[in-house]
Parts: C-alpha cells; structure tokens; sequence
C-alpha cells in the first residue's frame, strides 16, 4: 500500500486508466432526469442505443453514460469531446441535441471512427446532426 495507505484512483471519477497510445474521443451520453426515459422520447430504445454506441466505439473512443446535462429540451443529448490530436486540430466538444432515431448511433459512429471533432467533418448528406447557431449541433428538421 502507498503512503498514506490511500490506493491510487484509476482515472479520474472512477473511470478506467488512459490505455496507452493517443488519448481518444470521449463519447457521453446524456441518461438523466429526461434523455433516456420513454416518458421524454417514447419511440427510442435508450439502452439499445448506448449499448450499440460502446460496441461499436469499443478500442475508438471511450462511451460513458451521466446524468443530466441540463439541455433537457433537447433529448436526447450526446457530447463528443476530441481527442488530444483532434483539439491539436482545433476540434472541441460537439453537442448533439434531439439523437432520437435509430440511425443516430451509427452516424455519430462512423464520425468518431474518422476522427470526430477537429479530424472529421459530420456527414454532410441530411442523415447526421447539424451545427446550431451556438455551436451545438441538433438533427435535421
């Protein structure tokens, strides 16, 4: 045991130690008080969906699940924060309002796996989120 006897943190809040190699995206998806439940958004399975984003992201980026981001009347609410090569970039977080369908796991997918914020442009074509005025991005209307 260390000095002190305290036992050294993984990470930090708990989460598991960097692997080694370039720090990844970090996908965190919205499960508070509204985005995740079927009162809010009833046509979505929420869990499918998380656990469809960390099979699919798994040895990309690390998908972690929190409580309430405080953007309620946009959920279901996904940040994606860059990696260190991605903010080297000029990347920075991207939040993602409204990720209610069921191909919103595999766009927000294939983006981070081409390197997400600062690496990769969102796909352009109408299916991905699109940039907000402030600088959040939300699904096509």
């Amino acid at each position: 045991m260390p000095p002190g006897g305290a036992l050294p943190r993984p990470g930090i809040h708990g989460e598991p130690p960097r692997q080694e190699g370039r720090p990844r995206p970090t996908v965190t998806v919205c499960r508070g008080c509204c985005c995740g439940t079927v009162a809010k958004v009833p046509r979505l399975d929420h869990e499918a969906q998380l656990a469809d984003l960390r099979t699919s992201l798994a040895g990309v980026a690390m998908v972690r699940r929190t409580d309430c981001l405080d953007a309620c009347e946009r959920a279901n609410v996904i940040v994606i924060q860059p990696s260190a090569d991605g903010r080297k970039a000029g990347g920075r977080p991207v939040w993602l309002g409204q990720v209610n369908d069921p191909g919103a796991a595999a766009d927000i997918t294939a983006w981070v796996q081409s390197g997400g914020p600062g690496l990769a442009e969102p796909r352009a074509d109408g299916t991905s989120r699109q940039p907000a005025r402030d600088g959040r991005l939300s699904a096509p209307r």
